[in-house]
């Protein structure tokens, strides 16, 4: 027997309407949705146990691939020395899409995307994956939904 898949393309990223796809998966998953502007925006994603967890999104061209990308970030907490950065290097290794970065002096959970050959399922598995990370790692460094 042979196993077959049905991809449905993704719209060429420079057609896709970045925001209006963002809407509309808040929409589905119960979330809220805010609009920065044409190519920046952040969904709060609710989480199981009652949580929420931001996460930002962002239509923009990468300089060292010469090509225009997708990437979805979440803030994890501030970071503060007792933090073992050799740990998050390691837990990195557990993920599918997402990695940890620091950035303006916060641990956030980041993945980067080039739409070239996925689809919108993959999209969306990607931004909840990123919330996940970012909510199970605030509670066990905080003990705190905050962001």
């Amino acid at each position: 027997m042979e196993l077959t898949a049905t991809i449905r393309p993704m719209k060429p990223i420079e057609n896709l309407n970045f925001n209006e796809f963002m809407e509309n998966f808040a929409t589905e998953i119960g979330g809220n949705y805010s609009e920065y502007d044409d190519n920046r925006s952040v969904i709060v994603i609710p989480i199981e146990g009652n949580r929420f967890q931001s996460v930002f999104g962002i239509k923009k061209f990468s300089e060292r691939y010469q090509k225009v990308g997708l990437e979805f970030t979440s803030k994890v907490c501030p970071f503060t020395e007792d933090i073992d950065l050799g740990e998050l290097l390691k837990e990195n290794a557990r993920f599918c899409y997402a990695k940890f970065i620091l950035e303006d002096g916060f641990i956030k959970v980041e993945s980067n995307l080039f739409p070239d050959n996925i689809n919108e399922a993959l999209v969306k598995e990607v931004i909840v994956e990123v919330a996940n990370v970012a909510d199970e790692w605030e509670y066990r460094l905080t003990g705190q939904d905050v962001h």
